[in-house]
């Protein structure tokens, strides 16, 4: 019989695409994958190690993975940070392997690796997939361990991205999200000038991709250039997703992120002038150790503004070995957690009025799957929703629709993160 293994991706987008390619790489050797893990010969956990509260996520799935008995593996961004630590204290582990190291564990499985089509085992619906254009970033942000595990920024030659994107087209996904850690230096390394917009102009030609969005656009890359071809394409969705990270310019300058409190308006500013119904989302860190009550008050007032459709929060963790560390962690976590809980609430509002006034207008929306909450109503999104972070559309159709179908829904409903609508 063969053998039976399960994996489990914790972490961001750009952590599932590489269990996609491991999971893929398995089923080519004659691995037969489960979902329930209590039936898997092996479990692999590819773990996430960028703060605090995904660490303690990684070794809680680490733990209860050992506890059932079965043969364990541990890979990912955890074990690049803390191999060493990890060898020592989690010795029920039987190997440790790090973000890419797909080939050595299937040796060590016993297996003989292949590289037959496809590429990834998709784990998304087909009316998506996630493709991850780089690895690494050459930031060098206060806050942020990315560098030291997943090292320098790293791009994929064009051609190879256009492959991929082709073969998830062939098998009916329809929407492509772009990944990496930092979208906008896409090229740089590889042909000593940015690409984004000439990789974008080659995806677009890819027959069956009726969406392209963009993720993780670092602030100060995201170039006149770049707006003006996303207001002019068909394809590529005019879809923001920025981390500011703060707006105070305090802090930022202590962040090393390379921009003020002027330069971030000047560039919502431009978007907004440039394509009117482009959507805005953000990430924000609050209790940075010098993040006092006036820098936190006048985040909330930016907050409060209403520049963002979307908005994460999280609460600084202090990481070693990164600039911001010898700082130390001065403001206790229930302060921060307040703050977190206080931005949330302001963004809950601006988000409930800004979907309650698209009621009576129309959007194409692609169709996810069926939600089991609602008597397997066809549930989907617009071009305002990434997949997994943001809201969703839930559809009246009288035609049966499947996953992977684009309709035409005219909004009828809205609650403070979704939206109803029937298919005209």
């Amino acid at each position: 019989m063969p053998m039976k293994v399960g994996v489990i991706s914790l972490g961001c987008s750009k952590n599932l695409v590489d269990s996609e390619i491991l999971l893929a790489r398995l089923k080519s050797a004659g691995v037969e994958l489960t979902s329930d893990i209590e039936s898997a010969d092996c479990i692999v956990v590819n773990t996430c190690g960028f703060i605090e509260d995904a660490k303690r996520e990684s070794i809680d799935t680490i733990l209860e993975a050992i506890d059932t008995g079965k043969k364990v593996l541990v890979m990912g961004c955890l074990v690049e940070r803390y191999r060493k630590e990890l060898e020592k204290e989690l010795t029920e582990v039987e190997g440790f392997f790090g973000t890419q190291s797909w080939d050595e564990i299937l040796k060590h499985l016993g297996l003989q690796p292949k590289y037959s089509a496809p590429y990834r085992l998709l784990t998304t619906p087909t009316s998506y997939a996630y493709v991850k254009i780089a690895e690494g970033c050459n930031r060098l942000c206060s806050f942020c361990a990315i560098p030291k595990i997943r090292g320098r920024h790293l791009s994929r030659p064009v051609e190879d991205i256009v492959s991929e994107v082709k073969d998830l087209a062939s098998r009916g996904v329809k929407e492509i999200d772009i990944v990496s850690q930092d979208t906008t230096y896409y090229g740089k390394d590889l042909y000593r000038e940015y690409r984004l917009t000439e990789l974008l102009k080659e995806l677009e030609e890819v027959e069956g991709i009726e969406w392209i969005r963009l993720l993780y656009l670092y602030p100060t890359e995201v170039s006149d250039q770049l707006i003006s071809y996303i207001r002019d394409s068909e394809k590529v969705l005019p879809y923001f997703d920025m981390p500011i990270q703060h707006i105070s310019s305090k802090v930022l300058k202590s962040m090393r992120r390379g921009y003020d409190e002027g330069f971030v308006r000047r560039l919502i500013e431009k978007i907004r002038s440039e394509i009117p119904e482009a959507v805005l989302r953000t990430t924000l860190i609050v209790g940075y150790p010098n993040e006092d009550e006036e820098d936190f008050r006048r985040l909330l007032n930016f907050v409060e503004e209403g520049h963002f459709h979307w908005l994460g929060v999280f609460t600084y963790s202090p990481e070693e070995d990164t600039g911001a560390f010898p700082l130390g962690d001065p403001l206790p976590q229930e302060l921060k957690e307040e703050r977190k809980e206080t931005l949330i609430e302001a963004q809950r509002k601006i988000t409930a009025r800004k979907n309650a006034s698209l009621v009576g207008k129309r959007f194409k929306v692609i169709v996810d799957g069926f939600s089991s909450e609602f008597s397997f109503v066809p549930k989907g999104r617009a071009y305002l929703h990434a997949p997994e972070v943001d809201g969703a559309v839930y559809i009246e159709s009288e035609e049966p629709l499947k996953v992977g179908d684009r309709v035409e829904v005219e909004i009828t409903q809205a609650t403070d993160y979704d939206l109803g609508g029937r298919v005209v």
